[in-house]
């Protein structure tokens, strides 16, 4: 009777404990939106963000500089991660 006790208890803690531990093992992080996408273009290429398009797999921000040139940047969801596409003359 106690040797079932000990193993409910702790089949119990295995199954509470259990979604805890998977997701902590799976680092993966929320996709960013379109705040954060324009956020980091900004910081990317100092400026003005004009407007912020959204595909299935980046965002297309575009950046007014300063010296009157527009820049657009592409910002992946997944990974953030920031690449300059191309200038524009304005």
């Amino acid at each position: 009777m106690r040797r079932l006790k000990r193993l409910i208890i702790a089949f119990s803690l295995m199954t509470l404990l259990a979604p805890q531990a998977m997701a902590e093992k799976d680092p993966k992080k929320a996709p960013i939106d379109r705040t954060q996408a324009a956020a980091r273009a900004k910081q990317y290429e100092k400026g003005r963000v004009l407007r912020v398009d959204q595909t299935r797999t980046k965002f297309r921000v575009k950046v007014l500089k300063k010296n009157g040139r527009v820049v657009s940047v592409d910002v992946d969801k997944n990974t953030g991660q920031v690449n300059t596409t191309k200038n524009k003359d304005n």
